[in-house]
């Protein structure tokens, strides 16, 4: 074994050494390894001006959330799932990113929005304004706002679009566009707030302005008075008589509100406005009557690139409920809205040439997701955490049990909904976990296990990672500050 070992370091060490020489050079592993080595190799930084840039968010899709649903994906397809690949996996750039807001070690996706759409970091809580700004102080607001891309690129001449399963007034699409000290001033401002209006009004000035010419999502509350009545019997939020969307439309918007209205919509430049909701869009584990995100984002592309010609434009889509799904404890649902959220990645990536379109795929921030060990290989990442079978690859099939006999699943929470803690009579919490099986743990419904009781699950301070290609993608590399994202594809826009 000691001469063994001896001749191996020696060919590593020689300079006339190859990798096909060594002993383990027909092991299929580490011929993908060097498969990988040449592909860097071969990498060529991409230097030209950007006509198109697409940032596509992931909400709450930090690096943990993602690893849940690559093996997801992977397994859906009948692999083990951690050897899967991603559409965004496949770029050639990337780095991580550090995500907390000025005064949040935690942060908000307000903050993290304004990070990502305008080039600095401010506090938790508002939206396109500087850190000057102190949280629902409207007096505050003046002189302390900023420009974000949408505006920039408007500008230069592109045409812009947001694109969200969440509501469009949200604190990530609003980020596009808002200039506001309170994300919650969706639908109004309090009384003597003299010195902005609400977000959803700021939408349709943009739309009016030239701003924003495509914006797709839920949140058509907040666009309609108390006393209308639209479609699917909802009422809005806004004071009595007001009425947004009939705004837009005397603008010269198309207004779509369903599937078939969405499918009918002309993609010829003519500006959209789409409002599948009341409130936030469904999730994609229950869609019905309404467009999927890649669905969204195929027509953005197409209504932004016939309108804007050789200018090119620029387009933010957002995964808005995988965000909501961490936050009710059900990664069940977590990861097929990141799915959905792959597929419109992948079709983003389809509809555009790489050499002219700077693609950006990133998160705003991580949640408090945890996972499990020692799983064996295969095991269901919905599921229990079966054993590793030592003579073979695949899991042996048999639940892995904790200290107190009972099973447990691959991933969990550190709070939410699903505490293994409950309140007792007296105000104290106590509590044993029951055994899941492996039934339960998959159920769509299902609220991981969770240790701190909480309402809903928070998110964490977690880095996250942004994925790249196109022009200057090679400039996302090692651990950057949020608001670098911003300045990468402003730099990609406007370099000579």
């Amino acid at each position: 074994m000691k001469t063994s070992l001896t001749a191996i370091a020696a060919a590593l060490t020689a300079t006339a050494a190859a990798a096909q020489d060594l002993p383990q050079a027909e092991n299929a592993w580490f011929q993908a390894a060097q498969e990988r080595i040449q592909a860097e190799l071969a990498k060529e930084p991409n230097t030209t001006r950007a006509k198109n840039i697409i940032i596509l968010i992931s909400d709450g899709n930090g690096v943990g959330t993602n690893y849940a649903s690559r093996l997801f994906a992977g397994q859906q397809e009948g692999g083990f799932g951690d050897d899967y690949m991603q559409p965004h996996e496949t770029f050639p750039n990337l780095a991580l990113v550090k995500t907390y807001n000025v005064n949040a070690q935690t942060p908000d996706s307000a903050g993290t929005g304004t990070a990502m759409m305008a080039g600095v970091k401010t506090k938790a809580g508002i939206i396109g304004v500087t850190e000057a700004v102190n949280r629902g102080d409207c007096t505050t607001l003046p002189g302390n706002t900023v420009a974000s891309m949408n505006e920039i690129m408007t500008e230069m001449g592109k045409e812009t679009g947001i694109v969200s399963t969440a509501r469009i007034t949200h604190a990530t699409p609003a980020s596009a566009y808002a200039k506001t000290v309170d994300r919650n001033f969706e639908a109004s401002v309090p009384e003597g707030c003299e010195t902005q209006t609400d977000i959803a009004t700021q939408l349709i000035d943009a739309m009016e302005a030239g701003t924003i010419d495509v914006a797709m999502g839920g949140g058509r509350r907040n666009f309609i008075g108390e006393d209308i009545t639209v479609e699917e019997g909802t009422k809005g939020r806004r004071a009595a008589g007001e009425n947004l969307i009939e705004r837009a439309e005397e603008l010269g918007a198309q207004y779509v509100w369903d599937s078939d209205s969405f499918a009918a919509a002309a993609l010829d430049g003519t500006p959209i406005l789409g409002l599948f909701e009341s409130s936030h869009m469904q999730y994609e584990a229950d869609r019905d009557g309404e467009p999927s995100l890649a669905e969204m984002t195929e027509a953005a592309i197409k209504a932004l690139a016939a309108k804007s010609g050789d200018n090119g434009f620029f387009l933010q889509v957002e995964a808005g409920r995988v965000d909501h799904a961490n936050h009710a404890g059900n990664l069940a649902r977590v990861v097929r809205d990141q799915k959905a959220f792959a597929d419109a990645v992948a079709m983003a990536d389809e509809l555009t040439d790489d050499s002219e379109t700077l693609i950006v795929v990133t998160a705003d921030h991580e949640h408090a997701l945890a996972f499990n060990g020692y799983c064996g290989r295969g095991s269901n990442i919905l599921g229990l955490c079966m054993g590793i079978d030592g003579a073979g690859v695949a899991h042996t099939g048999e639940p892995e049990l904790a200290s107190d006999g009972k099973t447990y699943t691959v991933a969990g929470y550190l709070n939410g909904a699903g505490s293994v803690l409950i309140e007792q009579p007296d105000g104290s919490y106590f509590g044993t976990r029951p055994n899941v099986t492996e039934e339960d743990a998959t159920d769509i419904d299902y609220p991981q296990q969770a240790l701190v009781p909480k309402s809903s699950e928070t998110h964490s301070g977690e880095d996250v990672a942004v994925y790249a290609k196109g022009p200057w993608a090679h400039l996302f590399d090692g651990t950057i500050e949020q608001n670098v994202i911003f300045h990468v594809m402003h730099h990609a826009a406007t370099a000579e």
